[in-house]
């Protein structure tokens, strides 16, 4: 009897201990298996970071392409048409090149864009701008739709009246501006905003 007591002792023992162990790994399993969920959201965060900088880096290096066919000054690059758009078609062309039409914001700027005319495109005496007064008659924005701080007319300009809306910058005219019907075809420079 003594014996078979023993053994019972012993086989609620053996049952006992291997359940511990068995409770033991299965908390090890699920405190395992938080820090790999853990690594894994990690590694999802850091795989995203490494896409954003690839993207910014193929955006940098595009805009450098363009720098590089174009002019640069100062935070911006300048690309002129290889050809005569009207003037939405010449806004949609530097939109999808990743641009705006060319928007001087100072003297500097209204000289930089003349003269780069004059030397890309010799025999094109006006080029786009990206300014117009489509949607309020007189008073003339960005094709962002941002007010003018600075304007350069030509003198008894703008003259258009709901006619003309869009503005071209005249080479003839040292770099003024002059308001124009926008379905003629021009000349035009994409600005694009460097980072």
């Amino acid at each position: 009897m003594a014996q078979t007591g023993l053994m019972i002792f012993l086989l609620i023992s053996l049952l006992l201990l291997d359940q511990t162990i068995s409770q033991a790994s299965k908390f090890k399993a699920r405190k395992h298996s938080k820090r790999r969920v853990k690594e894994k959201d990690d590694l999802k965060t850091q795989i995203d970071k490494l896409w954003r900088e690839v993207n910014a880096l193929k955006e940098i290096q595009a805009l450098q392409s363009v720098c590089l066919r174009g002019t640069k000054a100062h935070k911006k690059c300048y690309l002129m048409s290889e050809g005569t758009k009207h003037f939405h078609e010449a806004n949609e062309d530097c939109i999808a090149k990743g641009g705006t039409l060319a928007i001087p914001r100072n003297n500097e700027e209204t000289n930089i864009l003349r003269d780069y005319g004059r030397k890309s495109a010799p025999g094109a005496a006006e080029l786009w701008l990206g300014v117009t007064d489509m949607a309020h008659e007189g008073r003339f924005v960005d094709v962002n739709g941002m007010a003018l701080l600075y304007s350069n007319w030509d003198r008894a300009q703008p003259n258009g009246g709901k006619r003309e809306n869009c503005v071209f910058l005249s080479q003839a005219a040292q770099g003024k501006w002059v308001d124009e019907v926008c379905r003629t075809a021009k000349r035009y420079v994409c600005e694009f905003l460097i980072p």
